[in-house]
Formats: C-alpha cells, structure tokens, sequence
C-alpha cells in the first residue's frame, strides 16, 4: 500500500508533512514581483448578486495559431465566495489552453486545487515526480506544492479550490469499510526529478491572497532527489467510484455519490463536495427517478466531462456547466420530465458512457465578472427549459376503488 494510500485510510486526524531532498534549496530565487492577474480574481463583489438559474455552453479554448495559452495564462475564475486570508473559503476555475508550461511552474499559497480534466491529456511534473491525467480522472495538487502542466491539443477542464481545508474521503457511517471512492484506488505521481539549469532563468508563479507573483531562479525547481511522507499530490479515475444507489424507492440525495469532501468546522456541513453522477442501474419502484424539482440550502455547480447528463434532455453540454443558486428552484427540464414520467419502471442502466459532476458547497457563490458579463458561453435562454412544463393537477378525478 502506498503512502498516499495509507493515510487515507487513516480514520483520525493526524499531521501532514513530508520531507523534500532536494539539490538546492527551494529559496534560491530572485524576488517575488506581481504579475498580470489574467482572469484569476478572489474579488466576490465584481458585479451584483444573480439567483437565477445560470448555464453555460462549453467554454471556448483559444486558437494554438491565434494565440499561445498554457494552464496559468488559461485559468478563468468563474464563482465563488469566503475570505483567503481567513482561510475559509472556495473558487471555482476553468482552464482554458493549448500550449504547455516552458520553463515555469505554479503554486498556489492559497488553498488545494481539484483538477477535473474535460478534454485532452496534461502531463503534471511536480516536485514529488510526474503524473499524466486524462478525462475521467482527477487529481488534487494541494496547497504550496510547486507543478508544472504539459499539454499536447487543446485542453479544458474545471478545477475547484479550497482554502483553508483539505480533500479527504467522505465518512461512511452505516456503508462500511467499502464504497464510494476506496482508498487503494488512489494514486501518487511517478519518481522522476530534474537537474538542470535554465539559460535566462526559470520562472516559478505563486498565487498569493488572490493575486499572482513571479520570481525567476536558475534551476529547475523539480530538483527533489528523494521524499518522504504524507503530504502528496494524488489522482483517482472515476471509473473506480463504488456506487451506493437506491434499491426500493425514493431519489437518494446526491451526497450518496461523493468522490472528496472538504468540511467545515460544523459537523456534517461541508465547505466543498466534489460529488459525481456515474454509470449506474436504477430500480427503484412507485419513484419519479431523474432529480426531483428542489429548492435547498447549498449552492450547486454542475460540469459534464462526457456524455449526456439524465435529467438534462439538451443544452447541458460536455465543457460547460451550471450553477443553481442557495433556494434557487431547479431540476429536470420539461422534455426529461415528461419522458420519466411516462417510462415504464423497470431495471435500467443510467448515465452509460456519460460523467456528470458538482462542485457543491454550504457557501453562497457569487460569479465573477467574468462568468457573468466577459464570458460569450452565458446561456440567456437557460429558463426556458422549464417553461413548457403544465400542470396535472385533477383535484376532482378519483380512481374506482378510493372511498367516496
């Protein structure tokens, strides 16, 4: 078992840290300056507040030949909400790029990030070694830890960024030892390191309380030899997740399909869930099975990495997202509606060959300026999937055998 694979079956609380062995020491680096913010923003009041049901069509990438944009330059900030510097929060991100990182890399002093990759393949170097990452695998790069992204098409894909916290496996409670995501299935980055020494010097990109620095030095700052310990970067394919569903009947809250948690100091609320949708059989009996129409307390951002998403009939596209706001009302569209309601119960397979997920948090996210105004993917017709939905009230229609 490896240590990544250890220390999340660890039940209780126990320190992070590991030793780096490197051939020069990581402070060997000319000052850090500010740099252009590009779209990455943690200002939460850009514009007013929005509760409406919000939808996005697949975010452009940007053109190789019209301009070269690798994995810092293409991240976007989309929502979120907290503080930093209190160290209580989350930001949603797209990243956008077509080029790969030369001679620089990224940490982030802020909080972890959950890398969901939605199309093309990155190669990850970190200073614990390398790992590649494709759709329907993510990986969490947590909090300081310096990587570097290759790419080899044009890629895009969402990450969600929590501060404060870590990622860790849900509880399971009355499920057991096994479900959901089981810990053996975690993976930590190959051993590989790099001696070198980078004419005009290397540039190491540090996002800081929301803003971006740079300082250049003269070595690869992948020069880690040897490690040790429990604070690691990691990745897990979806396809490994353990579905826990609903046997009898009734629609299981989708907490049931959670991969990582980030919690809160409150017991059983969390700061952020990443939770997915996945290939599953659905039996349950006298039960309306897509999502039922709901208002309730968390705020909800969807993403579809393939497929084609069950309770969304179209416009819910690979690449883009939603967002359903704290007590915004929302569900299934009027064409999935009228098709659940008309579908024979009997077993079936749902979500083949698709991947649905959220980003699910207890915080009310506000959107960036970006997400709301800059971005040309903002759906403006999203609220017109439900009004064709009428109304099957018959208040006075009773069936034969109903007592007068």
């Amino acid at each position: 078992m490896s240590v990544l694979q250890r220390i999340l079956a660890v039940q209780v609380p126990c320190p992070k840290d590991s030793w780096l062995y490197r051939i020069l020491p990581s402070v060997s680096h000319k000052p850090f300056e500010s740099i252009d913010q590009g779209h990455v923003t943690h200002n939460w009041d850009e514009v007013g507040p929005d509760p409406n049901q919000l939808r996005w069509k697949p975010f452009e990438i940007p053109k190789a030949s019209e301009k070269k944009v690798d994995f810092v330059s293409g991240l976007y900030t989309l929502c979120g909400a907290g503080d930093i510097k209190s160290n209580n929060g989350l930001a949603v991100h797209i990243f956008l790029c077509n080029s790969s990182m030369e001679n620089r890399c990224f940490y982030n002093s802020d909080g972890d990030f959950l890398i969901v990759p939605q199309k093309g393949k990155l190669l990850i170097y970190t200073e614990f070694g390398k790992m590649s990452l494709q759709p329907n695998e993510i990986c969490v790069i947590q909090r300081g830890m310096r990587f570097s992204v290759d790419v080899f098409e044009e890629t895009r894909g969402y990450i969600l960024e929590v501060y404060g916290v870590h990622f860790e496996l849900p509880d399971l409670g009355p499920i057991g030892a096994n479900g959901l995501a089981n810990p053996r299935d975690f993976l930590i980055p190959v051993a590989w390191y790099e001696d070198r020494r980078v004419l005009g010097g290397y540039t190491v990109i540090n996002k800081y309380q929301g803003k971006l620095f740079a300082c250049k030095q003269d070595v690869s700052p992948f020069n880690v030899v040897a490690w040790h310990g429990n604070y690691t970067p990691y990745k897990y394919n979806l396809e490994n997740f353990m579905v826990i569903n609903a046997v009898a009947f009734d629609h299981a809250d989708p907490s049931i399909f959670t991969v990582l948690t980030a919690k809160s100091l409150r017991p059983g609320v969390a700061i952020a869930d990443f939770v997915i949708f996945p290939p599953r059989w659905g039996v349950a009996d006298k039960t309306f099975r897509p999502p039922y129409y709901h208002r309730n307390c968390m705020s909800e951002f969807m993403g579809l990495i393939k497929g084609h998403y069950e309770a969304k009939q179209g416009g819910f596209l690979p690449g883009g997202g939603s967002l359903h706001s704290a007590m915004t009302p929302h569900g299934p569209d009027a064409d999935c509606f009228e098709k659940a309601s008309k579908a024979k119960l009997e077993p079936e397979r749902i979500a083949d060959g698709t991947m649905a997920f959220m980003f699910e948090s207890s915080l009310s996210l506000a959107v960036t300026k970006w997400g709301l105004k800059t971005c040309s993917c903002l759906d403006e017709n999203y609220y017109k999937c439900w009004e064709p939905l009428q109304s099957h009230f018959t208040p006075n229609s009773r069936s034969p055998t109903e007592p007068k």
